[in-house]
Parts: C-alpha cells; structure tokens; sequence
C-alpha cells in the first residue's frame, strides 16, 4: 500500500501531477483543491496517497492532507461514487465544507460538482451523514451546522424524482406534484399528499 508521495514535483495540471520519488516519477490524479496547493514544479511536496486497484487497471490518487483522502475513501463507499465523481464533488468542496454540507442536509451545495445529480447527493447525506460524525468529527468542529430547508422548487422535484422512482411517469408525477400545495410540506410528507392524488 502506496500511503504517501514524497518527491520533486515534475508536473502539474488539471486533474493531473507528477512527483518524482528517488528517479520514479509517480503520476497520481488530484482534485482541484489539491492543484491550487501545489508548490512550484521544481519544488518538494508529499501527497497523501489512495492506490485504487481494477480488474483493467490500477489508479493513484494523490491528496494534500489526509483529511482530503478520507474523504475521498468515504465518497466513493457510497454506491454510484466512483473515483473520479468522488475526485470532482472534493474539487468543487473542501473537506470542511463537504462535512458540513453532508450533516446539514445541503443537498445544493454537493449538486454544484460537475456530474452530480440531486438523487445522487441525497444519497451521499444519507449514507455519509452518521460516518462524517463518528469517523471524522474533527472537520465539525467550530461549526454550527443548521439543517437545510428545501426551497419549493427544489422539493418540487425530488417528489417528481420519487413517484418516478416508484413507476409512475414523469407527466403522472408532475401533475400530482402540481396539485400539492408543498410550501410548508417536508419532501416526505409531499409525496404522501401526491400519493393520496394518484391513488384517489
């Protein structure tokens, strides 16, 4: 296991740097945070480091603190977060940032990441939300972390998204979802009131 880079910093672009480690030069992905941390080329740097193994290859990604690849380990346990979807949500937030967003409910914050769509954040916060706490409880710290209320347009949506996910169609879901008065509803108990349309 490959836990750190310590080198020569040889290259550096976006996604992408190369460290030179006692003449074997190491090219590992990083993430955009990572690449606005780098020294100069020339310069020494440790990256912290996660050896991702597949049946067709093996990939190294490289981290300028273990707070940054712990999160990227806990990302990509989630179904549907590969490396590079876990690579591009750490180079839109911080560790810090995506702690909070996690516990919060912030569902908006993690959907900025290129590639990342609501049902996939949703299930970033529910799967990571006890993990962030009890394995990382260091990023919170300081923070006061206020739930997230969802705007209407925003709820709109996720009910559509889960009558769709329940079978019925998209012009089904929207008409039910229209007919609801979902300004002072929770997500769940939206979708109750579109049931209750659907099925009446």
């Amino acid at each position: 296991m490959i836990y750190s880079l310590n080198g020569i910093l040889l290259e550096k672009d976006l996604g992408i740097a190369v460290v030179d480690c006692g003449g074997v030069g190491f090219a590992v992905n990083i993430t955009g945070n990572c690449l606005s941390r780098l020294p100069d080329i020339g310069d020494r740097v440790v990256l912290f480091a996660h050896l991702n193994v597949r049946e067709d290859a093996m990939e190294l990604f490289g981290f300028y603190d273990t707070d940054e690849r712990d999160c990227f380990k806990l990302l990509t346990s989630v179904s549907g977060v590969g490396p590079k979807m876990a690579l591009s949500i750490l180079s839109e937030l911080t560790p810090e940032r995506l702690a909070t967003g996690i516990v919060s409910g912030d569902q908006a914050s993690i959907t900025r990441a290129n590639g990342v769509g609501p049902k996939l954040a949703q299930r970033v916060i529910l799967e990571l939300k006890d993990k962030i706490q009890k394995e990382m409880p260091a990023l919170l710290q300081g923070k006061t972390v206020q739930p997230v209320r969802a705007g209407v347009g925003e709820k709109s949506a996720e009910v559509i998204g889960a009558l769709m996910a329940l079978g019925y169609t998209q012009h089904e879901a929207k008409r039910a979802a229209a007919t609801v008065d979902i300004t002072d509803l929770t997500v769940e108990q939206a979708i109750k009131a579109a049931l209750v349309q659907l099925m009446g």
